[in-house]
């Protein structure tokens, strides 16, 4: 007897941009009422087949099928029509609309042509309360967050009570208890009979929430076996990047410098209650906490981005006037590196011209083409860029190629400070092991580092000192020197249930 009509399935899928192809010969079979994981480096191939199943790439060559219908068109509309939903990492959010518009975006509920506001408000706080979140259904989507944004894209894609779901990097901007959350959700769904295809660089919850794992890797899909077969992470990696790929804690630390850095009380009303950090050169300081905790405002306030926000602020030990603006912070020689590469970096152009962008000008003198390449593939390389690719646009690199492009630009303007946001965010283990090096090669050389990260583990692997974020407030530093750090501690501290340090 026949099984059950696969809710997906691929045969021979591929798609070649520029004549190179990005997914090649895929086969691939996702069972209903299961929740599917598709795994690989960053560039494997991952996104591109996720945008052949969902209509937005039709393929060169093979056959989609959707519960035993192939797909006709490249339209998001074909596959809709056959149940599926896709929320992408690159979120497809109207900034004008508020948060409740955008969860009911293309599906606006409406009676003899007028819009039910009410009921879309109504079912808009029933999923806030399912995500056990607290996100204002009147606030434009260009004020929300970026962790805000995932959670309204994925509320869209229940709401929408699609046959599958396809989610392409759905935890990434989240913290840990929102995670927690969606995989409840997800779990739910599952068990409902949805079908749910995730993309996922965090391995983790690859293992923890997956039926069947499948694995790509140089444009091919190379494995799919039952969860029950991969008993660990590193299992998953040697497939994934043919080698071990292991994010190593540091064990040397050097002497480090004298203080560069020290900013006190950092006020902006309603957000940050007076925090203060002090960096010497060389040093690698952690900032965690949860999302809403203002670390990533506290950021944004030293690079004179939160206009609102006052404070004092000393740089190699001789106190400086406060930036109002991110130009008058890089005079100073700090930078912010920040957590959404899409919205810094301009995709069209190369990396070169990323690298340069903002620095030319009247007075800045000028370099010939050979000149800039030769710069860009310096800074470029120093965070494991491929050099060979510094002429290609943006846009069809890798996440992790982005983020390095992303560091070398603004390592370019040669800061005594580097304030990193979310380094690793969405970007594979074997780019995230090379971002994280190079950090510690900054601080190495010299400069001081403060970095924030939703992934604990990552940030404790390389600083000097873990400073947690809650309320607006540092409420414990912690040594990781000398000393092991009980993440389950940290966390505690971060909810608010640890003494003030």
């Amino acid at each position: 007897m026949a099984g059950p009509v696969p809710a997906i399935e691929c045969v021979g899928a591929s798609k070649r941009f520029a004549g190179k192809y990005a997914v090649h010969g895929a086969d691939l079979v996702v069972e209903p009422g299961t929740i599917h994981a598709l795994v690989g480096e960053n560039g494997a191939g991952k996104s591109t087949l996720l945008g052949m199943i969902s209509g937005r790439l039709a393929p060169d060559e093979g056959v989609v099928r959707i519960f035993g219908d192939e797909l006709t068109s490249a339209g998001p509309r074909d596959s809709r029509r056959h149940g599926l939903v896709a929320v992408y990492q690159e979120l497809t959010m109207v900034p004008a609309f508020t948060a409740a518009q955008n969860v009911f975006l293309g599906q606006m509920r409406s009676r003899g042509g007028a819009v039910l506001d009410a009921a879309m408000r109504r079912r808009y706080l029933e999923l806030c309360a399912e995500f056990d979140v607290h996100i204002d259904p009147d606030t434009p989507a260009r004020d929300l967050s970026v962790s805000q944004r995932q959670i309204v894209e994925i509320m869209r894609g229940v709401q929408a009570q699609s046959r599958v779901l396809m989610l392409d990097e759905p935890s990434a901007a989240l913290a840990e208890h929102e995670r927690e959350v969606l995989y409840r959700i997800l779990n739910r769904l599952r068990d409902n009979g949805t079908t749910v295809v995730f993309v996922s660089h965090n391995l983790d919850e690859v293992l923890l929430l997956s039926d069947r794992i499948t694995v790509m890797r140089d444009s091919r899909v190379v494995v799919s076996a039952p969860r029950a077969e991969w008993p660990s992470k590193q299992s998953i990696v040697q497939r994934m990047v043919g080698r071990a790929v292991v994010i190593e804690r540091r064990t040397e630390f050097p002497p480090l410098g004298e203080e560069s850095l020290a900013v006190r009380d950092v006020t902006l009303p309603g957000v940050l209650n007076g925090m203060a950090l002090t960096a010497r050169a060389g040093e690698i300081v952690g900032l965690w906490g949860l999302v809403g905790s203002g670390r990533t405002t506290f950021f944004r306030s030293l690079c004179g981005l939160e206009r609102r926000s006052t404070g004092g602020l000393r740089l190699g030990g001789e106190e400086r006037p406060w930036p109002r603006s991110m130009r008058a912070a890089v005079a100073e020689g700090i930078v912010m590196v920040p957590e959404s590469r899409r919205h810094a970096l301009v995709m069209e152009m190369d990396a070169t011209a990323n690298y340069w962008l903002g620095r030319r000008g009247p007075g800045r003198g000028l370099l010939s083409p050979r000149r800039e390449r030769e710069d860009a593939v310096r800074d470029a390389t120093f965070f494991g860029f491929d050099r060979r690719r510094v002429q290609e646009p943006v846009r069809t690199l890798s996440g992790g190629n982005q983020q390095k492009v992303l560091l070398a630009k603004w390592a370019g303007h040669r800061p005594r400070v580097f304030l990193v946001d979310e380094p690793t965010r969405g970007i594979d283990v074997g780019a995230k092991a090379e971002v994280l090096a190079s950090l510690v090669r900054l601080a190495e050389d010299g400069a001081t580092i403060v970095v924030t990260s939703s992934e604990l583990e990552e940030v404790l692997a390389i600083c000097d000192r873990l400073l947690v974020v809650a309320h607006g407030e540092i409420v414990r530093e912690l040594s990781t020197r000398d000393t092991e750090v009980s993440v389950e501690e940290i966390v505690r501290y971060g909810f608010g249930e640890g003494d003030a340090a």
